[in-house]
């Protein structure tokens, strides 16, 4: 039975006793549906609402209309530094790697292409007159 309660309690709490809270029932009964709909027992539930106002620096007596509006700056601000990070990251990958690969590209097919002083190299003899004279037709 004992292996069965443990498997059941939340990790990292097995050895953590209860305590009683006094709440009104519907407030009590309120509070149950939630953590069921979470799927979660009514403790981890209960620690993750307290996590979820002091990291976001929320308080539950205040009104979300003004404070909506600053967590969508801070969410904006965020994905501006992971565009930043992504830009700076897609610039050195074009600086380290895409630019000298293209030149070594470009220098290959450079190379692989006849330039005009190999193709007047080979000229066809042909003599001013007729007897086998050294000069060469231009």
């Amino acid at each position: 039975m004992a292996s069965i309660l443990l498997k059941n309690m939340d990790k990292g709490y097995e050895t953590e006793g209860f305590e009683t809270l006094k709440i009104k029932s519907s407030v009590a009964r309120q509070f149950r549906k939630f953590s069921k709909m979470l799927s979660k027992s009514q403790s981890m539930t209960l620690l993750l609402m307290m996590d979820f106002f002091n990291e976001n620096g929320i308080s539950p007596t205040e009104r979300m209309g003004p404070r909506m509006e600053t967590l969508e700056n801070r969410i904006s601000l965020l994905i501006k530094k992971r565009m930043n990070g992504m830009i700076a990251i897609m610039k050195d990958i074009e600086k380290s790697q895409t630019k000298p690969t293209v030149a070594m590209m470009e220098a290959l097919f450079q190379a692989g292409e006849p330039s005009k002083k190999q193709e007047v190299r080979f000229r066809e003899k042909k003599y001013l007159n007729g007897k086998g004279n050294d000069q060469w037709k231009r």
